[in-house]
């Protein structure tokens, strides 16, 4: 490695081709090896030899590419986007997800774009300009300095969209990431603007997080009723005596629901806020009503 190369992960896994120069190849089998990142590749090392994926040339991190039975036998796997249209899965067995969120770092740390938060606040846009930032990923959050100062963090399990846009930035037309998230129980919208390449790898970090919100979660017409109160202003505290349930079988359902992730315990004495995918249920369900 050169001297402004460093390591940041590094161990055994396995790895191989789904898809090459746009198509898939339905023939191929993992290779076992080391499979070590950098600040600047991901190189894939087995018996056949060693192989470098350029992180300039990432398009994004995508989701499953099970292009035989073979590959769909794994659980885990990074799915990398090339710009030459071509896909590698890379599987660390149960340390994948850390050598993704690691990954993401990698392609995002210190970046430096364009940010206004908040952009729409409670559905209400805000007269905020777009200001020099720098982005860092964490496990569960994804940290934005400020230039003014000021810091702004994202939640990764409370986003609720990441829309793509073209919009005016600065007086020229630029790409834009759309983020729903919550800050202090309100929705807002934070905008992201950078280049293509940098948008693309935002987005899809925060795709798979919104997707995973608005996964799909079988509750029951009481544990619904609930979310409903939550969503209407009750507070947690509350809820027993607005629906009339006994205090046991609330805390019950509280539980239950921190356990699907729709929500999350604020302290002890079971105060409980809604989550992204909370809200999403909960809406849905008034519609039905």
């Amino acid at each position: 490695m050169s001297e402004s190369e460093y390591k940041i992960a590094d161990g055994a896994g396995k790895f191989l081709q789904a898809v090459k120069d746009g198509r898939r190849m339905k023939d191929a089998e993992w290779t076992n090896g080391r499979i070590l990142l950098s600040n600047k590749r991901v190189v894939l090392a087995g018996n056949d030899g060693k192989r470098s994926l350029p992180l300039s040339e990432v398009s994004g991190l995508s989701g499953r590419h099970d292009v035989n039975q073979t590959v769909a036998q794994v659980s885990d796997y990074v799915s990398i986007r090339m710009s030459s249209e071509s896909v590698v899965l890379v599987s660390m067995g149960e340390n994948t997800e850390q050598f993704e969120t690691k990954l993401y770092g990698a392609l995002l740390d210190q970046t430096e774009l364009l940010v206004k938060h908040p952009a729409v606040k409670g559905g209400v846009v805000q007269d905020e300009s777009f200001e020099r930032a720098r982005i860092k990923v964490d496990e569960d959050q994804l940290s934005v300095a400020m230039q003014s100062g000021s810091f702004v963090s994202v939640d990764l399990d409370d986003v609720g969209s990441a829309e793509a846009a073209s919009l005016d930035v600065q007086g020229e037309k630029s790409p834009v990431l759309k983020v729903e998230h919550t800050v202090e129980d309100t929705s807002v919208q934070t905008y992201f603007s950078s280049d293509s390449h940098t948008c693309s790898i935002l987005e899809s970090l925060l795709t798979k997080e919104a997707e995973k919100s608005q996964g799909a979660v079988d509750l029951s017409e009481t544990e619904k009723r609930v979310l409903m109160a939550l969503y209407s202003g009750v507070s947690s505290f509350e809820i027993p005596d607005f629906l009339g349930m006994d205090v046991d079988e609330v805390e019950s359902i509280f539980e239950r629901l921190i356990e699907v992730d729709v929500l999350e315990e604020v302290r002890k004495r079971r105060e409980v806020t809604m989550k992204t995918r909370g809200r999403n249920i909960a809406s849905e369900a008034i519609n039905e009503e």
